[in-house]
């Protein structure tokens, strides 16, 4: 791995360039060279008295830039065809300043990523307040013995459903029949159809706990999209899922 030396904060020539363009209020399309080159020359002549393997390519550019510049003050017609064949032009230090820069801010970009890698966000617990003492013959107004009968029913069917019934490990590991990508679709579908549903609904059509929860990561990654909005009224109350209108 090579050895990365800073000089006077400046990794190396286009680093310092892109300080001098900006210092300047200059547009990186067009580079005033006569004004670059005395700036940078000043900095060269800082660093004189450093290792002269660590300022070479400082001195490569700089060669480039005074010829540049002495170009610049020659009439154009006392210019030959062939010089400049094999030097570096203006065009080629602008289009180099710009690759340059760009790959500076994708590196200052994936060195901000690399400090919150591996962090662990959590979300605080909610306190749920439980009605300890309550009205029986309130609670009860109202339903009649069917309806009490399906929360009954409703009740039970989710007690069964989050019992873990198989704790053994199995033989075979299947491939997961479920894709997040085909949930996102099948809601859409759904919602294509129906503007407003729930998620009860699209949950009793499914086969096992894992598709469910396929479909809940589904829910959720359409709600990142903005392509749908859920609204829960309280705790533990029903999931209403509705597709966002664009009116754009």
């Amino acid at each position: 791995m090579a050895l990365n030396i800073k000089i006077h904060n400046f990794e190396g020539p286009f680093d310092l360039l892109l300080h001098l363009i900006k210092k300047n209020k200059m547009s990186i399309y067009d580079i005033k060279i006569a004004d670059i080159t005395k700036q940078y020359m000043e900095y060269i002549e800082a660093m004189k008295n450093m290792d002269l393997d660590i300022t070479s390519e400082f001195i490569v550019i700089a060669a480039m830039l005074l010829e540049m510049k002495s170009k610049e003050l020659l009439p154009k017609n006392n210019l030959s065809d062939d010089d400049g064949e094999n030097e570096l032009t203006k065009e080629d230090l602008i289009n180099k300043l710009i690759l340059y820069r760009k790959f500076k801010v994708a590196a200052e970009y994936l060195k901000g990523k690399s400090k919150t890698f591996g962090y662990m966000f959590t979300k605080k617990p909610e306190i749920i307040v439980e009605k300890k003492e309550f009205d029986l013959e309130e609670m009860l107004k109202g339903v009649t013995l069917l309806e009490l009968f399906n929360i009954y029913n409703e009740t039970m069917y989710l007690y069964m459903n989050k019992r873990n019934e198989n704790n053994g490990i199995p033989n075979e590991f299947l491939i997961d029949k479920y894709k997040i990508e085909d949930k996102m679709q099948h809601i859409n579908l759904i919602l294509k159809k129906s503007r407003n549903i729930q998620f009860k609904s699209i949950m009793k059509t499914c086969e096992s706990k894992m598709e469910v929860i396929v479909t809940f990561l589904a829910m959720l990654e359409l709600i990142k999209l903005r392509n749908i909005k859920v609204y829960q009224k309280n705790n533990f109350n029903e999931i209403h899922i509705e597709r966002v209108v664009d009116n754009g």
